[in-house]
């Protein structure tokens, strides 16, 4: 029994298997080359493509318009925020959420000796810091001499609550308070 292991025609049998097991390895053509490179390139590409596309149409702009007009304005900004720092008013506002959702404001303005201030409009803007395309005014009335209330729909988040308060049509208070809402 032990021959018929090893003759002639078990070895021959067994040699389609040694064949079958050594294949010549695949040659590398210019063909194949140059259709690896574009394969390579097409999804470099598109990535990009994709990429450039979603960063543009997130893109809110600018902070300024025109930088050269804000730069000329800057000295009567300076001036402005002066004079509103002489009047040592003191204004106070909180963001509270209705039952229905919606953000309440409330804002009380006192001057120096704790008076309240009459005469005054107030206008509120919601502003995201990422995105102007987003911001929000917010309708604010008089409730009294030195305190507005306003109601809007904002969604929750990272804001800066801008308050200006004018009489007859002039800025005499701004300030810029970052916020979250939750």
């Amino acid at each position: 029994m032990s021959d018929d292991l090893f003759s002639p025609q078990t070895q021959t049998a067994a040699q389609p298997r040694k064949e079958a097991r050594s294949r010549e390895p695949r040659q590398l053509t210019g063909g194949m080359v140059l259709a690896l490179l574009l394969a390579f390139f097409g999804v470099v590409f598109a990535v990009n493509g994709v990429l450039v596309h979603k960063a543009l149409s997130t893109f809110a702009g600018v902070e300024t318009d025109s930088a050269y007009n804000a730069g000329q304005f800057f000295e009567r900004e300076v001036a402005r925020a002066e004079a509103q720092d002489a009047r040592h008013w003191r204004i106070a506002g909180e963001v509270t959420r209705g039952a229905d959702g919606s953000a309440l404001l409330d804002i009380v303005a006192r001057d120096a000796d704790g008076a309240a201030l009459a005469g005054l409009d107030a206008l509120v803007t919601f502003e995201r810091p990422t995105d102007r395309r987003l911001d929000r005014t917010m309708t604010v009335s008089a409730d009294g001499a030195g305190h507005f209330r306003g109601r809007a729909s904002i969604a929750a988040g990272q804001w800066d609550l801008v308050i200006e308060l004018r009489r007859q049509g002039e800025r005499q208070f701004r300030s810029v308070n970052r916020i979250v809402l939750k």
